[in-house]
């Protein structure tokens, strides 16, 4: 890490942003910018934006912008880093970045001024997965769990645990090293309340990690019904727009149309679904396919039935696709005459909303019903909710490690059985802090970070 790197680390918009960190940072970025007070940068204060003249590789001047210095160790990466902030036109930041470049600094790599961070000890690799999640969010709910996981919401708990199941190992040995001294009971007792407070604790987090995955990556739903019941209908009322084609031909939609749409805290990746009928039509049919494919796959059912029909067959079909799923059967089309028995769908369906996707009667009970049926109700989003498949993977195996040194601790086992299997829940934890993780895994982990991040 002794070479000076810089990216671009803005999305586009008036103003451009260019980061650059590593031994040469602020030398570099002097080389090509000049204080309107003509002092140099290597003479400026840290974290004060400087006004001058940005130059290109021949000198030539391609904008009036900002330059600001950061000290090291006192900067997000450990390094000293400096930054350019200049118009966003994509060919001053292209040309800012030529002219570093002839000053011997390099292109940034995917994530790696993060990487950097975690390799100096600025942030714990939960702290730094975090920084890509709070990049990517696309709620503000997402973005406070992210940013509360930033500041140490995950890797602070998992550490006070590892230190914990630290300690207790070095009594442990203590014992072992001194084999001739009888072992005081107490010794177990008190490994056995910690085991247990322990596993009911990481056992707890790994299992918030599906509620984690839908607050950050939306909740997949797939709405449902037979043909004509007023599903692109519903689609549209949903995204408040036109979207889907609405006829009243059977078999208008025969592909599968994906939108993502906010409810409450939440975020629907929602997919309207060709009608479940018997046809002879093979698109129709391959249509139909996938919609079934896609039910099994979705967190959630959005079933839809003609209020202004009986059941029939078709609706049949919809009602064994939702079985074992989370799902909400809509009546839809209260505006018209009612024909439909509601007493089979309320015993098939935990839910069962009356609504009209034309008017829009009825909506908000069912926008009301889906953070619940998912498993997302009211709740702060501190950090708590683990988002992260590899965290809770470790934060899995941890507990089951503990669970098996609690059970080896209760049976009156030696110390060592004990120990075995309490070092292993460290060293999975110690993945989630960063002490026990590979190049290999901490390569693949900021790979996939933009460029500049």
């Amino acid at each position: 890490m002794n070479d000076t790197i810089a990216a671009i680390s803005s999305a586009g918009g008036p103003i451009g942003l260019i980061r650059v960190s590593g031994e040469r940072a602020i030398e570099a970025v002097d080389a090509v910018f000049d204080t309107k007070n003509g002092r140099p940068l290597t003479q400026a204060p840290g974290q004060k934006l400087i006004f001058g003249t940005l130059y290109g590789v021949d000198r030539d001047p391609i904008d009036r912008c900002f330059a600001v210095v950061f000290h090291a160790p006192h900067t997000y990466t450990g390094e000293p880093m400096a930054e350019l902030q200049c118009h966003g036109s994509t060919a001053v930041l292209h040309m800012a970045l030529d002219a570093l470049f002839a000053q011997g600094v390099r292109q940034a790599e995917a994530g790696e001024f993060t990487r950097r961070a975690f390799l100096n000890g600025k942030l714990g690799l939960s702290e730094a997965e975090a920084v890509h999640d709070l990049i990517t969010a696309r709620t503000v709910e997402a973005a406070q769990n992210a940013v509360a996981q930033v500041m140490g919401a995950v890797g602070s708990p998992v550490q006070q645990i590892r230190d914990e199941l630290t300690g207790m190992v070095a009594h442990f040995h203590a014992v072992v090293d001194f084999p001739d001294e009888d072992i005081d009971p107490v010794l177990f007792e008190d490994a056995a309340a910690l085991l247990h407070r322990t596993t009911t604790r990481l056992y707890a987090m790994a299992e918030s990690y599906e509620r984690g995955r839908i607050l950050r990556e939306g909740v997949p739903c797939v709405i449902l019904g037979r043909p004509n019941a007023g599903k692109s209908t519903l689609l549209n009322a949903l995204l408040g727009r036109e979207r889907a084609i609405v006829t009243d031909i059977p078999g208008t939609t025969r592909d599968l149309i994906e939108e993502s749409v906010k409810v409450g805290k939440l975020l629907l990746r929602v997919t309207d679904t060709a009608g479940l009928r018997d046809t002879t039509d093979p698109i129709e049919q391959a249509g139909i396919d996938r919609a079934m494919a896609e039910a099994s796959a979705s967190s959630l059912i959005l079933a839809v039935f003609d209020g202004s029909q009986p059941i029939g067959d078709e609706d049949l079909l919809v009602l064994a696709r939702s079985a074992g799923h989370r799902a909400i059967a809509i009546v839809n089309k209260s505006d018209l005459p009612q024909q439909l028995d509601r007493k089979l769908l309320e015993q098939h369906f935990s839910h069962v909303v009356s609504l009209s996707a034309k008017t829009g009667a009825g909506m908000a009970q069912l926008l009301a019903l889906i953070p619940g049926t998912v498993g997302l109700g009211d709740g702060a989003f501190d950090g708590a909710l683990i988002t992260n498949a590899r965290q809770a993977a470790a934060l899995a195996r941890a507990a089951e490690r503990c669970e098996a040194a609690l059970y080896a601790a209760q049976s009156g086992m030696t110390p060592d059985a004990v120990v075995m299997d309490a070092e292993g829940a460290i060293a999975a934890l110690g993945e989630i802090t960063g002490d026990s993780v590979t190049e290999a895994v901490i390569t693949r982990i900021f790979s996939d970070f933009c460029v500049g991040k």
